[in-house]
């Protein structure tokens, strides 16, 4: 369909700077300030919707925040190319469209609001001479620009096929009150809001929940009765108002919008890249929207929020160079014979592999050398991911080295530079060690939030729900609680001299050095600088297969309003459904018992449900 005759607006109402070349043309475009924009985008009368014909074509609005990487694999694993948007007539000549927002509402409006290009209408000398004539300014009606949000809205308007995926989902409402309230693109009537922490419900909501579908959702189609994963920290709620785009919904306290459906666009809260199999129908069903799974397969009925079982590939170089995964008993990874190398128990992208297939919800890559490098230098690490993430579709964390950085060439690499690679290279999330005790540490002592630490940086842009931290913690024994100015907690089994309380300092540097700082202290302000998740360690458990340290996981998971994962310690099904039902963890992470196939993660499942804790199968 052609673009509709170029109609100049009047003079009062468009003023156009001085502009001496054609360059300068494409830069004025990149320059306006989120002021220049309205938060609710009315699309221009002049903008057409021409789309491609190529079917194999999915085009991709990646503005550059997040791991995206995990979508463009999806989209490859299921057949098709992908053709990235480098204007706003990218939008406009779509076939189909995946927008896979991830990050925070803010920055993202950002780009929508400020990036855009030049169209410059055609005229005849004749008109041109007499646009000089009378407004004195050559380029004054030559100019129309219009930027991405104006393209998409326009693109959606038009009833094209659209997909959203998370902040994809939120930026279609009228405004978030995320860092606002910041105005969204307004094409469904609603306010994102966060989730209410005062009821119970901890924050950011992470892992794998069930939908209640409403309506004919055809992408939805395939998902049956089985999880999908959510991470998130605001979310959209139902109304009169906004009902009649609501294909499905999701309880975490509240009842809140999972996904929008109206005509041919679509938009989920949850993320198909990274919810398995059921995950990959979704884009099937929306890329291929006449097809179907030949094959239903009957699983137990999902109905909350699932416990995760988490699989944990600690890696390193070995003493020959190669990346392995190792595995060590309190933090020592070599073995204890003669030649004293390093534990092996094998290839990390195979072994991630393996987990997936065998139902991990998530996989943690643990860089447990990393805080001895530069962490971009890292090139295997980065590969380890990058190769990962084209055949395993649940989460992602990495974690080793991330912190601000200064190299050998007296460049400085901020932690968010650090960060963002590992995102670029397929991690969903980092977890941050080392560097969270310091900024703990010092945050304690101030009580001022600089933003300057790594979790305060890499939330901010990313969400906090992208910043797990690991808290290495060793017991410290005590008679008298009053020894020490550190929270302190009476144990379930005396120490071995009899001692009936313990506190537990934090470590550094992979165990090696200790800290003036208790766990308890740390993960209270670390959840207050913005960390979403707490991965909780126990350098007395780690290796023994004694079991979690279920004193320690239980003052922790009590004490935030955050996810915690358990680990440390498992070596048998029942580990788990020990931590899970007297404790608040959120998940159990396990390395040695799966690499050394003693306890397989199938196994671990079908006890949990068996004891009625709900997991994904």
């Amino acid at each position: 369909m052609e673009a509709a005759p170029f109609t100049p607006p009047p003079t009062s109402s468009f003023k156009t700077p001085s502009i001496s070349s054609s360059s300068s043309l494409i830069s004025l475009s990149k320059n306006f300030s989120r002021n220049h924009l309205p938060s609710k985008f009315k699309s221009p009368r002049n903008l057409s919707v021409r789309a491609s014909n190529d079917d194999s074509v999915v085009t991709l609005l990646d503005y550059g925040a997040g791991n995206v990487r995990s979508v463009r694999n999806a989209i490859r694993h299921l057949g098709f190319q992908i053709k990235d948007v480098q204007t706003p007539k990218d939008i406009l000549n779509a076939r189909r469209l995946i927008f896979p927002g991830v990050g925070a509402f803010a920055p993202a409006m950002d780009v929508l609001n400020n990036t855009g290009f030049v169209f410059l209408s055609v005229f005849s000398l004749f008109q041109l001479l007499l646009f000089v004539l009378i407004f004195n300014n050559p380029f004054l009606f030559c100019i129309n620009i219009c930027r991405m949000g104006e393209a998409l809205c326009t693109y959606i308007q038009n009833d094209r096929p659209f997909l959203g995926i998370c902040l994809g989902l939120q930026l279609l409402f009228e405004s978030s009150e995320e860092n606002g309230p910041v105005g969204g693109l307004g094409l469904i009537p609603g306010v994102v809001g966060r989730f209410d922490s005062s009821n119970g419900f901890r924050v950011p909501h992470i892992g794998w929940n069930a939908l209640q579908i409403t309506k004919d959702s055809e992408i939805l189609d395939d998902i049956g009765n089985r999880h999908v994963y959510f991470v998130h920290s605001y979310r959209a709620m139902p109304s009169n108002e906004n009902k009649e785009w609501i294909s499905s919904t999701c309880n975490y306290g509240d009842e809140f919008i999972a996904s929008v459906r109206k005509g041919k666009v679509h938009a989920v809260q949850f993320h198909p890249e990274k919810s398995g199999d059921v995950g990959l129908s979704v884009l099937r069903s929306f890329l291929l929207p006449k097809s179907s799974l030949t094959e239903k397969r009957t699983e137990r009925k999902a109905s909350k929020l699932a416990k995760r079982v988490i699989a944990c590939l600690d890696v390193r170089t070995n003493d020959e160079g190669d990346l392995v995964v190792t595995k060590g008993d309190q933090y020592d990874v070599r073995e204890h014979a003669e030649k004293n190398e390093v534990r092996n128990l094998g290839k990390p992208v195979e072994l991630a592999g393996k987990y997936y297939k065998d139902g991990a919800d998530e996989v943690s890559f643990l860089n447990i050398t990393g805080f001895r490098d530069f962490p971009l230098g890292d090139l295997p690490m980065l590969q380890v991911l990058r190769c990962t993430s084209e055949n395993v579709f649940v989460p992602l964390t990495v974690g080793g080295g991330i912190r601000d950085f200064t190299d050998s060439n007296d460049r400085y690499y901020s932690s968010l530079e650090v960060a963002s690679e590992y995102f670029r290279s397929g991690a969903d999330k980092i977890s941050i060690g080392s560097d969270a005790v310091h900024a703990a540490e010092e945050y304690l002592k101030t009580k001022v939030k600089t933003g300057k630490s790594s979790i305060e940086q890499i939330s901010r842009v990313y969400g906090n729900q992208a910043v797990v931290v690991s808290i290495d913690p060793r017991r410290v024994y005590l008679n008298d609680p009053s020894d020490v100015e550190f929270k302190s907690i009476r144990l379930t089994n005396p120490g071995p001299n009899g001692e009936e309380y313990a506190w537990y300092q934090c470590t550094i540097n992979g165990g090696r050095e200790g800290r003036p700082i208790g766990a308890y202290e740390l993960a209270k302000a670390v959840e207050e600088l913005g960390a979403g998740e707490i991965l909780l360690n126990c350098i007395d458990c780690d290796g023994q297969g004694k079991g979690f340290d279920i004193d320690l996981i239980k003052m922790i998971s009590d004490a935030v309003n955050i996810p915690v994962i358990a680990s440390s310690g498992a070596g048998a099904v029942e580990h788990f459904s020990d931590v899970f039902s007297k404790t608040n963890a959120s998940a159990a992470l396990a390395a040695g018992i799966f690499h050394r196939k003693e306890v397989p993660i199938r196994s671990v499942k079908e006890h949990l449900l068996k004891e009625g804790i709900e997991v994904r199968i």
